[in-house]
């Protein structure tokens, strides 16, 4: 930065400042950031969940055959026999096998915790 501008006794201390702001403060925003981004990432599965088990309940789908993510955007057919019981992340690795209607409930009470 050109500090020709400033008065000679403020240099040091807009020196400071512009150090302060360039080591300390930028690198906790990009930390700050990435959290959030991983928030939002996490929030747009739930919803993604949250659609699929609406279409379930309004068609009525007693077996469901789809495609898995299982990365890298590499799919795999998967059939599912019985739609009344689903496995939800919890967190940690953990996954609960939840009625639909605690998925939805579940859902809802983890996306307003995650909204704080």
């Amino acid at each position: 930065m050109d500090f020709s501008k400033y008065p000679a006794e403020l240099k040091p201390a807009v020196q400071k400042y512009e150090d302060f702001i360039r080591n300390k403060l930028e690198p906790d925003l990009s930390l700050v950031i990435e959290a959030r981004d991983a928030i939002y990432t996490q929030m747009s599965e739930y919803l993604k969940l949250k659609t699929h088990i609406d279409t379930i309940r309004t068609q009525k789908l007693d077996e469901l055959e789809t495609k898995v993510d299982l990365g890298s955007n590499f799919y795999a057919k998967a059939f599912v026999p019985d739609t009344t019981h689903i496995f939800v992340s919890v967190g940690f690795g953990f996954h609960l096998e939840m009625t639909l209607d605690e998925a939805d409930k579940f859902i809802d009470q983890k996306i307003a915790h995650m909204e704080k």
